[in-house]
């Protein structure tokens, strides 16, 4: 189990800031006037991100635990990656509700967030969403328009507005909350798209999505901030589930009452998770 939170002082913020800044340019092609990276530049970036995210969150090291995401999340991303990344799934110690998504396959889930998740299908609708992001590089096309803004945004504030909170003073909040940690209306749409293709794919009712976007919106009606980080990164409106319910509605019955909802093993995740201790609050 990781021991302090986030962020320490805010000069502790500011070293962390300059050097995940010093990995955004790695590996960048130009084409267009967009950055558009190949997959090994992908991966690399993804790997440098990953690196730097992971030693500033608190995370659940627990092997069943980490067994366990990796074993849900796998069984998504195999049978829908054509790129053949080594995907990672890993369970971030915070109890506010998000996720996210690095670059080359690094998907992070909040402990927050399978906490208020009731059944398998619904952690199962958010890890389609988040691999969604990198096969589609929607994670990209923010990073590119934070360095043609300029505004040297650290990679944290970028895929997970929660980094920016406590940094007073240093401005990186405010930009961040100006509108690059959020992902487009056409983004969001088509990873909810995608997200209902690849559970589906994988043998998992897509049911579970909506069914999270409604526990998501219930929670925001009774504790906001329980919910800022997810809603900074990810709007969601009544419309998204429309929109997954619409695709899910163009499924075979016959198949869609194949699918898996929920599972013993993923209850018993669940019981282990909420018996870990948690990690300390950040200091501010």
């Amino acid at each position: 189990m990781a021991g302090n939170g986030a962020w320490g002082s805010s000069a502790d913020a500011g070293r962390v800031t300059r050097r995940l800044q010093r990995g955004v340019a790695v590996g960048a092609l130009v084409v267009g006037g967009a950055c558009v990276p190949g997959t090994a530049q992908e991966l690399e970036m993804g790997s440098q991100y990953a690196q730097q995210i992971e030693q500033q969150l608190p995370m659940v090291r627990d092997p069943e635990v980490v067994r366990y995401i990796n074993v849900l999340g796998d069984s998504i991303a195999r049978v829908v990656d054509d790129r053949s990344l080594t995907w990672r799934f890993n369970v971030v110690d915070q109890p506010e509700i998000n996720a996210f998504a690095v670059p080359g396959g690094h998907i992070y889930v909040n402990r927050g967030l399978i906490e208020r998740t009731t059944n398998m299908s619904e952690l199962a609708g958010v890890l389609g969403h988040e691999i969604a992001h990198v096969t589609q590089r929607h994670s990209m096309k923010q990073m590119a328009a934070a360095q043609r803004a300029n505004y040297g945004l650290s990679i944290g504030c970028i895929l997970a507005p929660a980094f920016c909170q406590g940094l007073a003073g240093t401005g990186v909040s405010v930009l961040a909350q100006a509108g690059f940690a959020k992902f487009s209306r056409d983004d969001e749409t088509e990873s909810d798209r995608f997200g209902v293709k690849y559970v589906t794919r994988a043998g998992i009712d897509p049911r579970g999505m909506p069914s999270m976007f409604r526990i998501l919106l219930r929670e925001r009606e009774r504790n906001p901030g329980s919910v800022e980080a997810w809603f900074a990164s990810h709007p969601v409106e009544e419309s998204r589930i429309r929109t997954t319910e619409e695709e899910i509605d163009r499924i075979d019955p016959v198949v869609l009452r194949s699918l898996t909802r929920d599972s013993r093993s993923f209850q018993r995740f669940k019981e282990r998770l909420a018996a870990l201790p948690r990690s300390p609050a950040p200091r501010r």
